[in-house]
């Protein structure tokens, strides 16, 4: 981009919203995005931030986030600077506070804003004077942390002033500072953005190079809950999702955030995987009549290759419902492709016969066969013409029933031809029943090669299945990975807050923090076994689906059998064949 986008505006009802033209390109982002967000009261030199962030190479996808500044009583009120606040906390990976000044209570209170449960986000502050702690120089994190520490005591006084503190503290796990030096005259700082870099501080350009660095460096791509890796199109769902919630009056819950992104990327997983295989299958169509094998191979490949583009963009697909749609909506059109192919092997196998017997047809009207022996001149044509068109059409899936109903159209003919012929009739009896008994081998041969044809779908949807829970499991087993990584960290910083506060003599609040660690390693292990349970399920609903899948086609197979058992067990007569 080579200039920004306005993502959420303010619209003519006073309400905030997404702007329409940046969600489109974020959409297009496919790639986990580092989500860097900086906020603070207006005039106070963000955009400059922003703007020496710009243009950084961070490895994956950045997203800068600029706000308009807070307290500005022409743009806003207290409310919608909350808002503003935020959605800012909530969208980004690193946030950027941005002051002017000691961190006193006023600053403190205005970094209370976040009411979710935020795990990593990361605060970094400026400000200018001098870090003093008792009198004692103090470093930029010393300082941080001092302003922010605890007051003993349950007092409502004390309870309000370590109430921000608190918050900030657990909401804002990982905190670093940065002191600016005043980066130029006063009479220059309201054009900050346009000054040359020979008219500022040589200190503050090296303080503002070294925050640059630590932004790129320390920053994570943006991820939810149990370490969902947030997509820029996720992304634009969620600031959606957000601002929809607070535009509703309603406070914005991260939980709900993600059963919401889990349904929107589940539905668009599935449309994806739906494209990958339909794109492929299309282009196949146009080779088509092809043999079943070649159908089924190419239809177990873009199958595998759908299930792998689901796989990459769902998440939370927890009873399996949306693989199960994929699943379905891919066997409805490999059907579809079948009949194609089917339909274009039928046409062609019809053409070959058509050219194969336009002899044949012209001796019919010249009235050729009509005369002593004609039947016999006729019976010979006919299998000239049956194998020619055998070895032409003979891996074609649709050649045994087209010549089935060929020489059943012939039948027709021949019994006329016979009729007219001067044979005995007991000659004729035998020619009769010579040539049902081939008509009875032919079709025969073409329910076994439907047969043949129905156990190749079988095996097929059998691999496909293998394949789609293997890439199940495979998504399970790195879902559960990512869960676990989450909740370690998320324990880890637990135990050093727990061990701060005991160092500091809160023992009741590392007591209370204790109880709370007690409490997610409970939940943390009862997620993990809802996972497997659910995992388990899946399986158990998929294996369902393929064995009343293999039921039906096994049915189908035994009558296939049965009939053509019947049909074998007809008598034959020897002599000539017209097959």
């Amino acid at each position: 981009m080579d200039k920004p986008v306005c993502l959420i505006d303010t619209g003519s009802d006073g309400k905030l919203c997404v702007q329409q033209s940046a969600l489109q390109i974020l959409q297009q982002i496919q790639q986990p995005v580092v989500v860097v967000a900086v906020v603070g009261l207006y005039r106070t030199g963000k955009s400059f931030l922003m703007n020496r962030l710009a243009g950084k190479q961070a490895g994956t996808t950045l997203v800068l986030l600029d706000t308009e500044g807070l307290g500005d009583v022409n743009k806003g009120d207290s409310k919608h600077d909350t808002n503003i606040f935020c959605l800012a906390v909530l969208l980004s990976s690193t946030l950027v506070f941005n002051s002017r000044g000691t961190i006193d209570i006023r600053a403190v209170e205005e970094l209370q804003y976040p009411s979710d449960s935020l795990d990593t986000y990361r605060a970094v502050r400026d400000f200018t004077l001098e870090r003093k702690i008792n009198g004692k120089d103090a470093t930029e994190n010393e300082y941080l942390e001092f302003a922010l520490k605890l007051k003993h005591g349950t007092s409502k006084k004390v309870m309000e002033y370590n109430l921000p503190r608190e918050c900030i503290q657990t909401f804002f796990r990982s905190r670093t500072c940065f002191t600016f030096p005043f980066p130029t005259a006063p009479e220059n700082v309201s054009r900050l953005e346009s000054l040359d870099h020979t008219d500022l501080s040589s200190d503050f350009l090296e303080v503002t190079d070294r925050f640059c660095k630590f932004v790129f460096h320390e920053s994570h791509v943006k991820k939810l809950k149990d370490g969902i890796t947030v997509t820029g199109r996720v992304l634009g769902h969620l600031a959606k999702t957000y601002v929809d919630t607070i535009s509703s009056g309603a406070v914005p819950c991260l939980e709900n955030a993600v059963i919401a992104m889990a349904m929107i990327e589940n539905e668009s997983a599935v449309k994806e995987g739906l494209e990958v295989y339909q794109s492929g299958m299309e282009k196949l169509k146009d080779s088509f009549p092809l043999e079943l094998k070649d159908v089924s191979s190419k239809h177990q490949h873009l199958s595998n290759m759908a299930t792998q583009t689901f796989m990459k963009c769902s998440f939370r697909d927890t009873d399996g419902k949306y693989l199960k749609s994929l699943e379905e909506n891919i066997n409805k059109l490999f059907d579809g492709y079948l009949c194609e192919n089917e339909q274009a092997s039928k046409r062609r196998c019809e053409d070959l016969l058509s050219s194969l017997s336009e002899p044949m047809r012209e001796n019919l009207k010249q009235g050729f066969y009509a005369k002593p022996g004609g039947y016999d001149l006729f019976c010979k044509d006919l299998e000239d013409i049956v194998k020619n068109y055998n070895s032409q059409a003979n891996k074609e899936i649709k050649a045994e029933e087209v010549l089935e109903e060929f020489l059943k159209q012939k039948s027709e003919e021949s019994k006329a031809i016979l009729q007219a012929d001067k044979l005995t009739e007991k000659d004729k009896k035998i020619k009769k029943e010579i040539e049902k008994a081939a008509l009875l081998q032919q079709e025969i041969k073409a329910k076994e090669k439907k047969q043949r044809q129905l156990e190749e779908k079988m095996e097929a949807e059998k691999q496909s299945n293998e394949e789609r829970m293997r890439q199940m499991k495979e998504k399970m087993d790195e879902e559960l990975r990512l869960q676990r990584k989450e909740a370690e960290h998320v324990m880890d910083s637990k135990l050093r807050e727990q061990a701060a506060l005991l160092e500091k003599g809160f023992k009741e609040k590392a007591d209370m923090m204790r109880q709370e660690m007690e409490e997610f390693k409970r939940q943390n292990a009862e997620a993990e076994s809802n996972r497997a349970k659910e995992f388990a399920a899946i399986l158990e609903n998929s294996n369902r689906r393929r064995e009343e899948f293999m039921a039906m086609m096994m049915q189908q197979h035994r009558e296939h059998v049965r009939t053509i058992q019947q049909m074998g067990e007809h008598p034959r007569q020897n002599g000539c064949s017209i097959m």
